[in-house]
């Protein structure tokens, strides 16, 4: 699954993480954790393993969002895409070796009509929110959280 780059709001994000692929792998897709080290989050709910197809809902910021999992390369790639009130997300998680850690990189597309209203009056929020849930990813991995 790609985003969708043509929405009207696209961002991109990566940090190197001085943790293992396996590692940082384990704390991402262990979905019903995420409330536990994820501040934006405060529920998280997958029903049996992360595969293909598999939904979960979550809340995140206060917006309950339903989302199902698209792609899974273990320890390479996960993906999903998700729909709450007025809007449509697309997000890629990519894990690479890299300097005997993990480059994380993450893609996110959202549209629909919440997207658009949110955009002008909260510009960033997006970029905001990649970037924290990379800082809590990274302190989690290296055992800083």
């Amino acid at each position: 699954m790609e985003i969708n780059a043509k929405a009207p709001l696209v961002v991109r994000k990566e940090i190197l993480i001085q943790a293992s692929p396996a590692d940082v792998w384990k704390i991402q897709t262990d979905i019903n954790a995420w409330k536990d080290w994820q501040t934006d989050i405060s529920k998280s709910q997958l029903n049996g393993a992360p595969n293909t197809g598999s939904i979960f809902k979550w809340t995140s910021g206060g917006l309950a969002i339903t989302s199902a999992l698209q792609e899974i390369v273990p320890q390479e790639r996960i993906a999903w895409s998700g729909k709450a009130i007025g809007s449509y997300v697309k997000h890629v998680w990519m894990f690479k070796p890299q300097n005997g850690g993990t480059l994380v990189t993450t893609e996110e597309s959202m549209e629909g009509w919440l997207i658009m209203i949110l955009k002008p009056l909260t510009p960033g929020f997006l970029d905001k929110s990649l970037d924290v849930w990379l800082k809590n990813l990274k302190n989690r991995a290296e055992g800083k959280q």
